[in-house]
């Protein structure tokens, strides 16, 4: 006999999912109260990374079926939801999600909507790399410098050179120009001031 879990997920402790429980209950799912699992977590953690949800995904068997409110409950990674998705799937357990009309996510249908949804968020992906690639050529083209900035100025550099030369530590010049020792490795070693 199949059992029913809710999955309810906010972000932050100033929210809460009684909305979530109340709008499962509207679809017509009768979930018992120990078997709805209500987390504060964000939803850039990968779901099973998420401690609620890990233990939900050990008590869910062969036939159950999980309801989620949304697909961003969870995960706001399309990637990280298809793949939770598809492990739930291969433990038997049906994952239906209310905004897409409680479609099941793991029949046919469902896995065609994840495809597609998949395939937008890649697109978005592609689109995002391509309008960053494209803004880091026009501020190379109008000569800006990219990256962080430097921590030690072209004065701090040839006194770290000079106080190395005559025998200064890294960890004395570290300390004293308030950066790592690598930092001031990577001074010594370089030629080219900024």
């Amino acid at each position: 006999m199949s059992r029913t879990f809710a999955y309810c997920r906010v972000s932050t402790g100033d929210q809460t999912t009684d909305n979530q429980i109340q709008e499962i209950a509207s679809a017509g799912f009768a979930v018992d109260d120990h078997r709805i699992i209500c987390e504060t977590i964000s939803g850039s953690v990968a779901a099973y990374e998420r401690p609620q949800f890990a233990k939900l995904s050990d008590r869910l068997e062969k036939g159950d079926v999980l309801i989620v409110t949304k697909l961003d409950r969870l995960g706001r990674n399309a990637m990280d939801v298809r793949a939770t998705v598809e492990r739930l799937a291969t433990s038997g357990v049906r994952v239906h999600c209310l905004a897409l009309g409680g479609v099941d996510l793991t029949s046919a249908a469902g896995r065609m909507t994840m495809g597609v949804i998949a395939a937008v968020a890649e697109f978005e992906r592609d689109l995002l790399v391509e309008r960053t690639q494209s803004g880091l050529q026009r501020a190379k083209g109008e000569g800006r410098r990219l990256g962080r900035p430097p921590l030690l100025s072209a004065t701090m550099l040839a006194g770290i050179r000079t106080k190395r030369s005559e025998g200064a530590s890294l960890g004395d010049l570290a300390k004293e120009y308030g950066v790592t020792r690598s930092a001031i490795q990577r001074a010594v070693k370089s030629q080219v001031q900024p």
